[in-house]
């Protein structure tokens, strides 16, 4: 079987019927990355001992024909900003150049008690801040579609790893559209859970009120199957829920007279401006294919989705600013030379964070010092709580709102490096989730010719069943 072929499920059935072994495609894999990722450069490290143990343990337990789960064996990619114990974290930054991991994450642990296998760690924008991996310390990330575009960002290495057959699927992190934006930059299905559905210890935060891990993969039911497997109620983070316990099979064996029972949103501020036209045609063409499957299509209005971008450009920097107070330069990173702990302090940030990182911080600190905290920070808060209310009335009516995903396809490397604003509106149509706390899907449009688009489906809190069951009878059309 060919790696382009792979999805979670016929490894899976290939697995069990002993076409292949788990080790046997995880080499495959390893050659691959050998010859491909040159020109991609979707992994920062690769993690062979590893994953040849992993890959081991899958093939002796099948051997033994013990019961294995879905994901046995299963090669996939891990954000460098997640930790795995024993591995390099660098969340793409200097001043963790030379940090290794000493705990697995808790999406880890659930993954290598399913025997899931562990290739390598991806690219990123450094501490997941950026739209196009283009701010990463240590090598650009292309797109598998045309290497003179960018991937997305910031989870950009998971994804193009995925779409260039890198792995079977990949783990990411979503502040404010992080792996809705590159899925659809790359042409797969990239999913955001409800906050509180996927444990964050042992991510390496950057918004803490608005990161989740989210999985990328080739198929909407795969992406299924690994967010059912990652997600659940940990007592290692507070923000996550018990609700997060309830998930079942659902999320991946729908029933289409359950799908039709549901009514979809459609949104009229996200198509007022700045959707490229052959992006609005290409909507058009998903809202006729989700209307043949027999759902109902209602026009709905969120009016305070205009205000949600400046919103996230006060919230996120914030927080930014007290989650990277952490990090100093004195176990790890580069080390410079100082006459005074507060020089050294100084020298070894200038020198550790990037550019946007710095700029982020900047902001942040601004928006919370004395004097401004009301004018910005805690206005911010209140505009996200009337984004969250337009949701909760839409939801009355409608059961899942569909919008796109990006303004635009994958745009060239270098476009907007020079401008930051225009970079940040590549996020305006998944920061509203974000901000809400709702689940998101970016789901492939297939395209006759051209770059990949994507479509966004957000659900109820706790519903992924709901964006996860009409995506993949979508991809059955």
């Amino acid at each position: 079987m060919h790696l382009h072929d792979l999805t979670i499920k016929k490894f899976h059935q290939g697995l069990l019927n002993k076409e292949f072994s788990a080790l046997e495609i995880t080499q495959d894999f390893f050659n691959w990355i050998e010859k491909k990722d040159q020109e991609i450069g979707a992994y920062l490290s690769l993690n062979k001992d590893l994953a040849v143990r992993q890959a081991e343990e899958a093939d002796l337990k099948i051997a033994k024909n013990e019961p294995v789960s879905l994901l046995a064996g299963v090669p996939l990619a891990v954000k460098d900003n997640l930790l795995i114990d024993g591995l390099p974290a660098t969340a793409a930054s200097k001043i963790l150049k030379d940090y290794t991991a000493s705990y697995d994450a808790t999406v880890i642990k659930k993954l290598k008690s399913s025997g899931a296998v562990f290739l390598g760690k991806t690219n990123m924008d450094e501490f997941a801040m950026g739209s196009s991996t283009e701010n990463s310390a240590f090598q650009q990330t292309k797109n598998p579609h045309d290497l003179t575009r960018v991937p997305g960002g910031s989870s950009g290495g998971s994804a193009a790893a995925v779409a260039a057959h890198l792995a079977v699927a990949a783990l990411g992190s979503d502040t404010g559209g992080s792996v809705r934006q590159p899925a659809a930059f790359c042409g797969v299905a990239g999913l955001k859970p409800t906050y509180g559905a996927v444990s964050r210890f042992g991510l390496i935060a950057m918004a803490s009120s608005l990161d989740q891990i989210g999985p990328f993969a080739k198929t909407v039911e795969d992406a299924a199957i690994l967010f059912k497997e990652i997600a659940g109620r940990d007592a290692m983070d507070s923000t996550s829920s018990p609700q997060a316990d309830s998930y079942g099979e659902e999320l991946f064996n729908p029933k289409l007279e359950d799908i039709r029972k549901l009514k979809v949103g459609i949104p009229k501020e996200y198509f007022a401006g700045g959707l490229e036209k052959e992006m609005g045609a290409k909507i058009d063409e998903v809202v006729k294919a989700i209307k043949s499957l027999g759902l109902e299509i209602k026009a709905i209005s969120l009016p305070h989705t205009k205000y949600a971008l400046s919103c996230y450009y006060i919230i996120m920097p914030a927080e930014v600013s007290s989650n990277l107070e952490r990090f100093d330069g004195l176990r790890y990173g580069t080390r410079q030379k100082a006459d005074s702990l507060l020089e050294l302090y100084k020298k070894n940030r200038e020198a550790g964070f990037g550019e946007e990182a710095k700029r982020r911080i900047f902001l942040g600190t601004f928006v919370l010092s004395a004097g401004y905290y009301d004018a910005y920070y805690a206005k911010a808060q209140k505009v996200r709580r009337l984004i969250k209310l337009d949701f909760d009335e839409a939801f009355q009516d409608v059961d899942v709102i569909l919008t796109p995903v990006t303004p635009t396809p994958a745009f060239k490397i270098g476009e907007k490096t020079a401008d930051p604003l225009s970079m940040y509106l590549s996020d305006i149509f998944t920061i509203p989730a974000n901000l809400a706390g709702l689940p998101a899907v970016a789901i492939p449009i297939k395209a006759k010719a051209g770059l990949p688009v994507g479509f966004q489906l957000i659900g109820k809190p706790w519903r992924e069943a709901d964006i996860l069951g009409i995506g993949q009878y979508y991809e059955k059309l």
